[in-house]
């Protein structure tokens, strides 16, 4: 009852902001314009998920939460489009495409289920009178790109192209490897960033096919070495040391003293 409640609080703090009295901003935004701001919150987010900052993310669900219910009023407006009509939607999509959980139907494996999943998309636009759409046609162009390639390499597994097994890709990966190499003894740059591309898009579905997500791999990778890099300057600091006249050799002691520490 106190989420209904809450939900409806926030519904009417949009409905003032967009009344006569309300905000000349607000009553200028369309759901286009909006857009931009919502990617903004979601990836502020992201970031307050990952930190596992609860306050944070309590405020960024807000902001998130906003800005979904401000577009949906907006399309109310202009569509007809209502708030319990976009949910009472979702929930029997969702319900709809676990048959595995709200049915009888079993799978043998994930792959077994994910391929079903992209089955039921394909029946569901069939059923709606939709032209047959591809593989990819519901793939956002605005994703980054190495979330971009994990999500590519999702979906073509999920309708059978890709390796059979591990060591089929890793073959793969050192023969992308290589030809990395011939393109950098070449000193072709053109070919250079294509070739390491190849082995990017390659190695992004190595570690989807062991279960790790490439996008969050590499954010890990930059929080860690930006931890210890600033360690490094504030132990550098601590002892007078100007960190900038600090030479390599010097650098790789701080560095590793920080390894020791945990940072």
């Amino acid at each position: 009852m106190k989420t209904t409640e809450s939900l409806r609080d926030l519904r009417q703090v949009i409905d003032t902001l967009l009344g006569p009295d309300g905000c000349s901003w607000d009553k200028e935004q369309t759901p286009r314009s909006l857009c931009d701001y919502l990617i903004e919150e979601c990836f502020e987010l992201v970031d307050a998920i990952r930190s596992e900052n609860s306050a944070e993310v309590v405020e960024e669900l807000g902001d998130v939460f906003f800005l979904l219910l401000f577009i949906s009023r907006l399309y109310k407006e202009s569509h007809g489009v209502t708030l319990s009509g976009v949910l009472d939607e979702n929930a029997a999509k969702m319900i709809r495409r676990h048959p595995h959980v709200f049915d009888s139907v079993t799978f043998a494996d994930q792959e077994e289920l994910l391929a079903n999943w992209e089955k039921i998309k394909r029946e569901e636009k069939k059923e709606t009178g939709s032209a047959p759409k591809g593989t990819f046609d519901s793939l956002p162009a605005s994703l980054p790109p190495l979330l971009r390639a994990y999500r590519i390499n999702s979906k073509a597994a999920r309708v059978g192209f890709t390796w059979p097994d591990n060591k089929a890709q890793e073959e793969k990966l050192a023969e992308e490897w290589q030809e990395w190499l011939q393109a950098r003894a070449e000193g072709d740059q053109a070919r250079m960033e294509e070739e390491f591309g190849d082995y990017l898009f390659t190695l992004t579905e190595y570690g989807r096919r062991n279960g790790i997500k490439a996008n969050s791999s590499l954010h890990g990778a930059n929080r860690k070495f930006l931890g210890r890099f600033e360690r490094m300057e504030q132990l550098a600091r601590s002892r007078g040391m100007d960190f900038q006249e600090l030479s390599m050799e010097e650098m790789d002691r701080l560095w590793d003293e920080c390894k020791k520490e945990g940072a």
